[in-house]
């Protein structure tokens, strides 16, 4: 029997809910604000707003910000979670009734303060719900000596009329503060207030989070891990275990995550307490890569999250363009459709424009999309047939077998899809990804505007690599219009990948055009280099 399993944990990398120091590896959670600036904002008695997308540490920040104001001997300072609210949706009663109770019992379990737990059922009485929230923080801030500062954490989470209520209700105490309300409230979520279009079944009306909530001072975004903080990150399991990371392993998670913490922690952990067991081996960049499949494949709670966003019609607006490498315009985005997405963490904006967040989530995505179609052609498709003797794949034939699956199977295939106008990449991409699960990896990069996706393969042949890039286009113009904007593209590709190898794909979607004018294969050359062209 394992005795280390008994008894004081051993430090890890954390993947579910709030971090713990004692247990997990942590960054310092104070050092993810400007301190001073947070203790301004509330010595000013400031209402605000923290925000930032799922498991970022927004919940591990605002216990640490709690604690050190309580030490602080100045405040009498609350963290309360009001995500169960949910469950009441807008049934505003039953809400604020488990809000008030939650509230009145942290304070009795976290500050030893019991006046909420003796009050709260009176206020809901004696104010009904629309009026008990603040009636209960009134009377709790002219009782306590101390200025009472209020952290309420997943506010987002509330619907409807509830959530109109409890941001009211917060307002409407403002002007009290800080002798009869709480000197400062922080709401948390993954928007903006501002952002929130709530609708209310009471009045049949949209209501916008701004108006309901209009003494917000500032709006605070918790920002990623940077790569030095991932760094800082990992040296505490190599200071713990022994256990290095090789040359290259952080500038690769940086590439893979762009610094979200829960796929750095996730990335880590897989490495590290999954796949390298051995503490005396170093983890690699191989093993990293490992790490990203299982992740990817397990389809774990972060991930699956964010793929259940896919279906919103406000998410396509923004993705299906960015697939295809085409203007946003064109498909009716507006700004608040980009603001939605950069706050649910899905996008990110980049010097070159909006982007999708990290390479992970340029995987996730189109295999998300395209899972059933992947399952669909496990039964049709054998990798081995694309396999040449020396191991490497045979790009002519496999390419030459997608010409002719694409030909037979593109309109049932298409209509399957939810992101229809992005058909034609995602079914290349399904039946690419089916013949390189196990042998290889397909990194992608899209970008608005840019008229074309990117995709590199990249297969394992014995001790060595090979790498083949794919450059897909929809044609627009001429044939030849086409043919002479995607070569350079296709070799400036090759060239930032460093391989000789390299395909360009047009798809022709010419209403009634026969299937002999669209499939072609012909060689062409660019800057000294071989480059195929594949019609579909």
């Amino acid at each position: 029997m394992d005795t280390s399993l008994f008894g004081t944990p051993k430090r890890f990398f954390n993947t579910a809910g709030p971090v713990d120091c004692d247990i997990n590896y942590c960054l310092p959670a104070l050092e993810r604000f400007d301190l001073n600036e947070i203790l301004a904002l509330i010595q000013q008695r400031r209402y605000f707003i923290l925000h930032a997308p799922r498991q970022t540490g927004k919940t591990t920040y605002l216990k640490a910000l709690a604690k050190h104001l309580n030490e602080s001997g100045y405040y009498h300072c609350l963290y309360v979670n009001v995500e169960a609210g949910q469950a009441a949706r807008g049934k505003v009663h039953d809400a604020l009734q488990f809000i008030l109770g939650e509230i009145a019992f942290e304070a009795m379990n976290n500050l030893q303060d019991t006046y909420l737990d003796s009050i709260w059922q009176h206020s809901l009485e004696r104010r009904g719900a629309y009026g008990a929230l603040n009636d209960m923080l009134s009377r709790w801030s002219s009782h306590t000596p101390k200025p009472i500062v209020l952290f309420m954490d997943e506010i987002d989470a509330l619907i409807g009329d509830t959530l109109i209520s409890v941001l009211r209700q917060l307002r409407s105490g403002y002007d009290k503060r800080p002798e009869g309300f709480p000197q400062s409230i922080i709401l948390c979520g993954v928007r903006d207030v501002r952002d929130y279009r709530i609708f209310s079944d009471e009045q049949q009306a949209m209501i916008l989070g701004g108006s309901a909530f209009n003494i917000k001072a500032e709006s605070l975004r918790l920002s990623n891990f940077t790569q030095q903080e991932i760094a800082t990150l990992y040296q505490q399991h190599t200071d713990t275990t022994g256990q290095r990371f090789a040359p290259g392993v952080i500038e690769m998670v940086w590439e893979l995550t762009q610094g979200q913490p829960w796929l750095v922690n996730a990335l880590a952990y897989e490495a590290c307490f999954k796949i390298g067991k051995d503490h005396a081996q170093p983890i690699t960049t191989e093993i990293i890569h490992e790490a990203k499949e299982h992740l990817i494949l397990r389809r774990d709670t972060h991930l699956d999250q964010l793929t259940h966003k896919l279906t919103e019609e406000r998410v396509q607006r923004v993705l299906v363009p960015l697939l295809q490498g085409e203007s946003l315009y064109d498909y009716g985005a507006t700004e608040p459709d980009i603001e939605y997405l950069v706050d649910l963490g899905l996008v990110r904006r980049s010097g070159t424009g909006i982007v999708i967040a990290n390479a992970i989530y340029q995987e996730v995505i189109p295999r998300e999309l395209t899972s059933i179609t992947q399952l669909s052609l496990e039964s049709t498709i054998r990798p081995a047939w694309y396999i040449a003797p020396d191991g490497s794949l045979d790009m002519h034939k496999l390419l030459t077998a997608f010409q002719a699956f694409f030909r037979e199977h593109s309109e049932h295939w298409e209509d399957r899809f939810r992101y229809k106008e992005a058909g034609p990449q995602l079914l290349l991409q399904a039946f690419l990804q089916r013949i390189v699960n196990g042998g290889g990896r397909i990194e992608r990069e899209y970008g608005l505007g840019r008229k074309r996706t990117d995709l590199l393969i990249v297969w394992r042949v014995g001790n060595e690599t090979q790498r083949v890039v794919i450059e897909i286009k929809i044609q627009h113009k001429s044939r030849e219009k086409t043919i002479a904007q995607g070569l350079p593209q296709t070799w400036e590709y090759m060239d930032k990948c460093g391989t000789t190898s390299g395909h360009l794909i047009i798809f022709d979607r010419t209403v009634g055009k026969p299937w002999e004018e669209k499939i072609y294969t012909r060689v062409e050359h660019y800057n000294g280099h071989e480059i195929v062209v594949w019609g579909v």
